[in-house]
């Protein structure tokens, strides 16, 4: 006879894990928006009100606070630019080519191809901070200095971003489907724009938002390269805003600085996370 027992209890332990999992992702989702409310309910209060303490209720000060910000001394809205500018070219440019050398690692045999991995991988282990007074000095000799160009140009080189294309290459990406297509007549660059490329779409969509909020984000290259106010990013700014002395310091405009430059990275999110839900299906042809 069947044991309606043992699959009663089976049924009621998946139940009770499901009902745990849900709550565990309830109360992580909750840790991780709370703050984002807590920033944008902090915009809408004045610079009095903060002083206070926290009060769960929006205020009524946002335009005051955005006002202020914008007729004030930091160049706000050129500072948005700059950091789109920026953040946008070394998303595009760090996925592309890491894809493209993850690709002549994956798809060629060479001799110096384990050492190259291993070499890039290499590089990971050396901090920015390290190499920071040589290329501040490399820089100043090639007469980029206070430009864009030291902040987008490097980020070709992205060997985080590299390692991940290249492990997630070698799951998804067959090697036949590539040998198909030589065998079809196609070149080695039309391969990887349409066939390697477009099956990389999860990946790339991923190191693509991970690339652009770290360029956001980013504060000690720019520092350390961008002179002009009119050239200074997001980040830069908003350092010197709070850096403000005492009679000029207003914590709701920072606030609202801060909420202002999130927007963009969350816009970004939205627009990218369709190609890492949609394209966890893709794949190429097993061997």
């Amino acid at each position: 006879m069947p044991n309606y027992d043992s699959g009663l209890d089976q049924g009621l332990g998946i139940k009770n894990r499901r009902i745990i999992a849900y709550v565990v992702l309830i109360l992580l989702s909750f840790l991780c928006l709370c703050w984002f409310y807590v920033l944008f309910i902090n915009a809408t209060r004045s610079n009095g009100e903060l002083t206070k303490g926290f009060s769960p209720i929006p205020s009524t000060h946002l335009f005051e606070n955005w006002n202020n910000l914008i007729h004030g001394t930091q160049p706000v809205l050129s500072g948005m630019i700059n950091s789109v500018i920026v953040a946008g070219l070394s998303a595009f440019l760090s996925t592309y080519f890491s894809t493209m050398t993850a690709y002549a690692i994956h798809a060629y045999d060479f001799k110096l191809k384990r050492f190259m991995f291993t070499f890039i991988l290499m590089i990971m282990m050396i901090p920015t901070q390290v190499t920071a007074l040589g290329f501040v000095q490399l820089i100043d000799k090639m007469k980029i200095n206070d430009t864009f160009i030291p902040l987008v140009v490097p980020t070709i080189a992205a060997p985080v971003t590299f390692f991940y294309m290249k492990q997630y290459m070698d799951s998804t990406l067959s090697l036949s489907l590539i040998e198909a297509a030589r065998i079809d007549g196609a070149g080695e660059l039309r391969i990887f724009n349409t066939i390697a490329f477009p099956l990389m779409k999860p990946a790339i969509a991923v190191q693509a938002i991970f690339t652009f909020v770290t360029s956001w984000n980013n504060y000690f290259v720019p520092a350390l390269v961008l002179q002009t106010d009119k050239k200074k990013t997001l980040p830069i700014l908003i350092a010197q805003l709070r850096s403000a002395d005492f009679l000029k310091f207003d914590m709701g405009q920072v606030y609202c600085m801060i909420a202002f430059s999130i927007l963009p990275v969350i816009v970004v999110y939205l627009l990218l996370s369709r190609y890492i839900v949609g394209g966890v299906a893709l794949g190429g042809v097993k061997e």
